[in-house]
């Protein structure tokens, strides 16, 4: 590689056994997270494809004075390389692999368990229990309750080893208040896509077992939108949305009675946010969501929405500089619950408009899913169960989080 290419992953700073390093995280899951010392900050950063190896050897001797040798560089190259962080003919062929062996395989298999859940199903099950016997937790679900009146809910998709008595929270109401045959889970695709919405027919297998989904319905609601909902059906391989929403289900629901889900993958909205328009001014949102209202009003099952969502991410982990203040967090959650507000209100566009003001400065992650959710969603009340935030200080980052719920 001449003119070396870093594929389009996460790099940030993080202190490791007392130790300046780079974290380099792939989004895409092709690699494993590898960590490599701060000062190659100074090579890597010309790694974009338009620098040859003699640019990056002058650019480094005018910056900083000594020689870099391109043995050294062209060894650096070779072991991001063997990781999968280069864009190069090897990751190439790897992702055609990757992607060919989930194209034909039957189910979609767990890709999370034994790093944000355990994989052993006592020792999970045990796991999920103890969000909701924790002294922050709501207690151990009233199967009893039998309640018909829930309509959807919002739950987390942070690691369940951090965010697990959120979810906790909101999935409490839907052992009580749910039942509903189908759950219809918008998840949020942070990988990206040639389209704003993502189906897949596999059923979902983790260590608790595998769920279903409801391919009628699938069936029903291509058939009033159209085939492209597949094209970017590989983001449901690693995506952990809407993974970790069918473990709480699972966990619920087992030996208890038959629930399907339909998964739907929501893609970002910044580009509509960066025209200054409304979600329902592009074609293809527009559609979707009447198509999935119209598809769901003609189901004779009963159904409930849920948005696997994290609210905002601030820190130098997602590109801001400075550290994090108790100011900065108190401010972050000020706008944080009042933005929930409008969710609450059930108000679609007061929701939208209130990110689109700030510029969506703080990165909330969860807007297409919940937009989607609030636009199909018939329920005459919302509301906030509980808040968090996950702070991560090695990184100076937060992540925050929170689950509602929404009734007749």
């Amino acid at each position: 590689m001449d003119y070396p290419k870093l594929r389009n992953i996460e790099i940030f700073p993080v202190q490791l056994q007392g130790r300046r390093m780079l974290c380099l995280r792939d989004p895409l899951n092709f690699a494993e997270t590898a960590f490599i010392p701060y000062e190659l900050l100074e090579i890597i950063r010309y790694f974009d494809g338009k620098h040859s190896i003699l640019d990056i050897q002058v650019a480094y001797t005018r910056r900083h004075g000594g020689l870099l040798f391109s043995n050294n560089i062209r060894q650096l190259i070779s072991e991001l390389d063997e990781k999968l962080f280069m864009d190069s003919e090897r990751f190439n062929q790897h992702q055609a692999e990757v992607e060919a062996e989930f194209k034909n395989s039957p189910i979609r298999q767990a890709t999370h368990s034994d790093t944000a859940y355990d994989a052993n199903p006592a020792t999970l099950r045990s796991q999920l229990d103890a969000f909701f016997d924790s002294p922050q937790g709501p207690g151990r679900p009233n199967f009893e309750a039998r309640g018909n009146t829930l309509k959807a809910i919002m739950a987390p998709h942070i690691d369940l080893r951090r965010g697990g008595v959120c979810f906790a929270h909101a999935y409490k109401y839907v052992a009580e208040e749910s039942d509903a045959d189908l759950f219809v889970i918008l998840g949020v695709n942070h990988f990206g896509g040639n389209g704003y919405f993502s189906l897949t027919r596999k059923p979902f297998e983790t260590p608790l077992g595998l769920l279903e989904t409801d391919t009628a319905f699938i069936d029903a609601l291509v058939q009033n939108y159209g085939d492209d909902l597949f094209t970017d059906e590989f983001s449901h391989k690693h995506e952990h949305s809407i993974e970790f929403q069918v473990i709480f289900l699972q966990y619920l629901f087992a030996n208890r009675r038959t629930i399907k889900i339909v998964p739907i993958l929501c893609s970002s909205f910044n580009e509509i946010m960066a025209q200054s328009i409304l979600p329902p001014e592009v074609e293809q949102v527009k559609n979707f969501i009447q198509c999935l209202k119209r598809t769901i009003a003609e189901s004779n099952q009963k159904i409930n929405l849920i948005a696997g969502v994290d609210l905002s991410h601030v820190g130098r982990r997602f590109g801001d500089e400075g550290i994090l203040t108790s100011l900065l967090l108190n401010q972050i959650k000020a706008e944080d619950l009042q933005l929930l507000q409008a969710v609450e209100a059930l108000d679609v566009e007061g929701f939208y408009h209130s990110i689109q003001q700030q510029n969506d400065r703080r990165r909330i992650c969860g807007l297409p899913a919940i937009y989607t959710m609030l636009s199909v969603l018939d329920a005459s009340e919302g509301k906030l169960i509980r808040y968090d935030q996950s702070v991560e200080r090695d990184t100076q980052s937060v992540v925050s989080y929170a689950s509602m719920y929404f009734s007749e």
